[in-house]
Formats: structure tokens, sequence, C-alpha cells
């Protein structure tokens, strides 16, 4: 099974990359195939034809074998990154039945909730299906170490908790996928 993690945001300095590292670094212990998506790897100019770009396709290709996603995003003033927007919405069919879940960041209290809810909004209107299990990382500045570890141990039984959660929607989906063919 397939599920990559998805760093949401392209901004200098982003302190959701610790997240998106100690996510992944959690999936890699299970026997799930995952990598690193980076919206800084498939930056396109607002006007491109997005399907004939290499960037583009290379995306393609990935969305169209991952039985689901895992997106890392930080809230910027109530939303998320355009850059998330944009790489989102150069695809509709690779994205359909498959689960999202969703790890929040913020400098704040609030651990990116109000940039989640608007982005489920998305995933849904691109036929995804968010599931219930989301870890919010708040304070995300006092969250790790200076080597860039989780401070708190807490938080590996909350990423386990949905990595169990994407993986069964996951299965279920695939599943049903396959009965349509």
């Amino acid at each position: 099974m397939y599920l990559p993690i998805i760093l949401g945001t392209a901004r200098e300095g982003r302190q959701s990359e610790k997240v998106a590292n100690f996510v992944l670094e959690q999936v890699k212990e299970t026997a799930l195939e995952t990598e690193m998506i980076d919206v800084r790897d498939y930056r396109i100019a607002a006007t491109d034809k997005t399907k004939k770009i290499p960037a583009a396709q290379s995306w393609e290709e990935k969305a169209a074998r991952a039985d689901g996603f895992i997106i890392v995003t930080p809230e910027y003033n109530h939303g998320f990154s355009g850059e998330l927007k944009m790489l989102l919405d150069m695809l509709y069919e690779e994205y359909f039945n498959k689960p999202v879940a969703f790890c929040g960041v913020s400098s704040g209290p609030v651990g990116g909730a109000r940039g989640i809810q608007l982005l489920r909004l998305v995933c849904i209107s691109l036929g995804m299906y968010p599931i219930l299990e989301t870890v919010y990382f708040p304070m995300v500045q006092n969250l790790f170490d200076e080597n860039n570890q989780i401070k708190d141990e807490a938080y590996k039984k909350k990423v386990q908790g949905l990595i169990k959660g994407i993986t069964e929607h996951a299965q279920v989906l695939k599943a049903g996928r396959e009965q349509t063919k």
C-alpha cells in the first residue's frame, strides 16, 4: 500500500517540514510504502497548461498509484497555502474514492484546525474521503528539540492512530475501486 505524505507549504523556514518528516518516519516504521511530496517540487504558474508540465506528469503518476494521502499543512490566515491548492487542482480522477488524512500545524494554540476545515471541503469536492483521525501540532516551535526530534512522545501514538485509520479506509476504498473496474 502506497501512502505519500504531502508537505503543503513552500514557505522559507517552514516549521511544518519538521512535522512532515516526523509523520514520514512513523509511516516508514509500518509495512507501508511512502515518500514525501513537497509542494516546492511541483510549483507551476497559475496559467500553465498543467498536464503538459513534467512536474505535473510526475504528480499525476504518484497520485494515480496512491492508495490514500496524508497532508501536513500549516494554517495561513484561517486557510492553507496556495501552493497546496494548486497541487491539488492539477488532478481530479486520480483522487477519486481515496482517503485523505490531515496533520495541521501552527505556531499558535489551534494547531491549524481552521485551515484543515477548509482543506476538508476542497478534498471532498475532489472526490476524496477525509478520515476522522486528524493530528494537530499547535505551538510547533516548542514541539521539537534542536535535532528536530519530537519532544512529546504522545504524538507518536496520535500519528499511529492516524496511520491505522487511513490504512483501514484505504483497504476498503481500494477494494471498492477494483470492483468497479
